[in-house]
């Protein structure tokens, strides 16, 4: 993996549309914390995508909703200081660019600054294309996300998939060519029908990535959480679970506490000590009697 790294390339957004002519598929995570980071990153994974819902896995919020602009920058600062080769996008939380062209600039332009970061993603549909093109005018590029959006779901009812339906499918068509004629260089379909993201990869003249919406797309985005089933509270049914971390964590927890109970926990080989003539001189200068006994 080392050596891997060392030849690795800076994974660009002409990289991506060279991956996109050329059938090659493109990965994309969502990674909150500097660890998955730096192991993302000398592992080839090529977007490493800050999103709002670590706010939800790390923070407790209920929703995407509710996670505030500071808490999508430290976890931005973070990635940026984990990844050297990925292409580093955040996610830009509720409300950081909904209000005015100049509120999205603004915000975009603060994660630029601040945290390193690349380039956005914006969640919303036609309606929220004047903003988008004012970010990407400003000159940061940005990747459209359409189909659920978790910023509206709680708005909208719920979560339920996308495009089922004749009408729907044409407003989601609708959805993303607004945004690339806002001028996104990628655009993600979230639990769409695959129909429908088929349909964009064949359209659009742009990388577009699945996230739940089959695998027909220029790439898959998945949430690394649910890799590891690290959010209990609910697990996607597109996503898929590699390996659950939950009962190891559970048994290294339960072992822990055991073990601290029990005074086995630390051992010697965990402990530091003194040298017999310091701890002596150490026991007499302040008074200690029972070391003293015990040391003769």
């Amino acid at each position: 993996m080392a050596e891997a790294a060392k030849k690795r390339k800076k994974v660009t957004i002409r990289e991506l549309q060279r991956k996109m002519r050329e059938d090659e598929q493109i990965v994309q995570m969502a990674i909150y914390d500097y660890r998955s980071a730096v192991i993302a990153d000398r592992n080839d994974i090529d977007i490493l995508c800050v999103s709002d819902t670590g706010g939800m896995v790390l923070f407790g919020h209920g929703s995407t909703v509710t996670v505030t602009f500071d808490e999508v920058m430290m976890m931005a600062k973070a990635i940026d200081r984990g990844s050297r080769f990925g292409l580093r996008m955040v996610d830009m939380p509720y409300w950081s660019f909904h209000v005015s062209p100049e509120q999205a600039v603004e915000n975009a332009g603060r994660f630029v600054h601040e945290a390193n970061a690349e380039v956005m993603k914006c969640e919303g549909n036609q309606h929220h294309a004047k903003n988008i093109e004012a970010i990407v005018k400003a000159g940061i590029p940005v990747q459209g996300h359409i189909g659920i959006t978790p910023m509206r779901m709680p708005q909208l009812g719920g979560f339920f998939a996308q495009g089922k339906t004749a009408d729907n499918a044409k407003a989601l068509i609708d959805d993303a060519w607004s945004f690339v004629d806002a001028g996104c260089f990628s655009i993600l379909c979230e639990v769409t029908s695959e129909e429908v993201c088929q349909y964009l990869t064949e359209e659009l003249p742009v990388p577009v990535i699945s996230l739940g919406a089959g695998n027909k797309a220029h790439g898959v985005h998945i949430i690394t959480s649910d890799l590891f089933n690290l959010y209990e509270e609910h697990v996607p049914r597109h996503s898929k679970v590699y390996t659950d971390l939950i009962p190891i964590m559970e048994d290294v927890f339960v072992k822990y506490r055991e073990e601290v109970r029990e005074r086995v926990y630390p051992g010697p080989e965990h402990t530091v000590y003194m040298k017999e003539e310091e701890l002596k001189a150490f026991a007499e200068m302040v008074k200690w009697e029972s070391k003293l006994k015990e040391i003769g």
